[in-house]
């Protein structure tokens, strides 16, 4: 139907999946889990090895500035080894990096292991992905809600069992998600088959050469400035917040809870009245605002606001993942790896940058910079509004038949 969103189509049932989609997914579950898992021990990192919040605040830049980089290699090796190998092989980078991070004697060996569990969690992520999205029953958009729906699990996850662990020693989390990851490898190795290599080898350059494309080129700048303000929130907030590991756990997991519940269920409901791309640009506006709250308030608002830029960044997460896969004529994978590539490397910066701007100035101002770089998301996606829904929608036929010819599993 002519004006219908592209991106609402086909949603089916994201519960009737294959054993292989749902070990694959339960395995995403952990990997993002990694993410949050060390956000209510930073305070404790930083106390344990004598640190100060913006060198602690190096184990998120060094693990997704890696990440980022090696998103350009995920392609390029899933090609040639397959994609459960490169499930596996991510998976064992990440339970022995993440087991060295727990024997860390310095700041700066935690800072170097994260780096390297960040090499393994760009190899599993992005193959997981590809994976879900070719072997999930229902389309690509039970695929996409599946794949969410690990991600806000992870992320709620992650923060509780950082805090329960953590409260005995701040080792403890990094051995729990090494163990847990195991579990994941086992899974992945009893339940996945080997899947049938793509025709074509993936270059190094293919996802560059995809950002050609003016559309995924919109996505992931709009992605990029969104990234910073996320992980602001995510790396920054703690410090803010300085709670204990069990008070700031708390908080993060209402914070995940608010992600995964927006992300899966309220998304799409949202995306089929008015369309991804208002969604998407109201999402980042009001996110734009919580920020200010949060920087402005009292510790009372700034737990709350805290927990409510949750439900804006499960619908950002939704939005700007159905658009990536969907709005360029790469395939879905190389896409995926560009869109990523550019992503992250404000994951990296917004780290690293807030403790430093907060040295700089004050307390306040890294959270109106995170407010301003999400209204600048929103304005890339309203400059380009008219593209993107037109590319995709033309689109949307050929990744259809792409999903129905890329089944993985049984």
């Amino acid at each position: 139907m002519q004006g219908e969103d592209p991106f609402d189509q086909g949603a089916g049932s994201i519960l009737r999946q294959p054993k292989a989609v749902w070990a694959t997914a339960g395995a995403s579950v952990v990997a993002f889990m990694g993410i949050g898992l060390v956000d209510p021990i930073l305070p404790s990192i930083a106390k344990g090895l004598e640190a100060t919040p913006s060198q602690v605040s190096l184990l998120f830049t060094s693990y997704f500035l890696i990440t980022a980089v090696a998103m350009l290699v995920t392609g390029f090796v899933s090609s040639r080894i397959g994609g459960r190998k490169t499930l596996l092989a991510g998976l064992a980078l990440v339970v022995v990096f993440a087991a060295l991070s727990g024997t860390s004697s310095s700041v700066g060996e935690l800072v170097g292991f994260r780096a390297g569990w960040g090499l393994g969690n760009a190899l599993f992520v992005s193959t997981a992905l590809a994976v879900i999205v070719g072997a999930a029953a229902g389309g690509s958009s039970a695929a996409i809600l599946l794949y969410e729906s690990a991600l806000g699990l992870g992320m709620a996850c992650g923060p509780l069992v950082g805090a329960l662990l953590g409260d005995a020693s701040w080792r403890y989390p990094f051995f729990g998600t090494a163990a847990l990851m195991a579990i994941g490898f086992i899974c992945i190795t009893a339940f996945l088959k080997e899947q049938p290599r793509p025709a074509r080898k993936t270059s190094l350059l293919d996802p560059i050469k995809a950002l050609g494309h003016g559309g995924l080129a919109s996505v992931a700048t709009s992605a990029f400035f969104y990234n910073y303000s996320f992980f602001t929130i995510l790396a920054f907030t703690p410090f803010v917040l300085n709670m204990t590991p069990y008070k700031s756990g708390a908080v993060f997991f209402a914070w995940g809870l608010l992600l995964a519940v927006f992300s899966v269920l309220v998304a799409p409901r949202l995306q089929e009245r008015f369309g991804s791309l208002k969604v998407l640009g109201a999402s980042l506006v009001l996110l734009a605002v919580d920020l200010l709250v949060l920087g402005y308030g009292d510790h009372t608002t700034a737990i709350v606001c805290t927990i409510v830029s949750g439900a804006f960044i499960g619908m950002n997460n939704t939005v700007y993942t159905e658009l990536a896969l969907g709005v360029s004529d790469a395939p879905r994978p190389v896409a995926s790896a560009g869109y990523n590539f550019v992503r992250w490397f404000a994951a990296a910066a917004a780290p690293y940058l807030a403790p430093k701007i907060e040295e700089w100035s004050n307390i306040h101002i890294p959270f109106v910079v995170a407010a301003v770089t999400a209204v600048v998301g929103a304005v890339v996606v309203w400059i380009r509004r008219s593209a993107l829904t037109h590319e995709a929608a033309e689109l949307e036929p050929k990744h259809a038949t792409e999903d129905s010819v890329t089944v993985f599993a049984d």
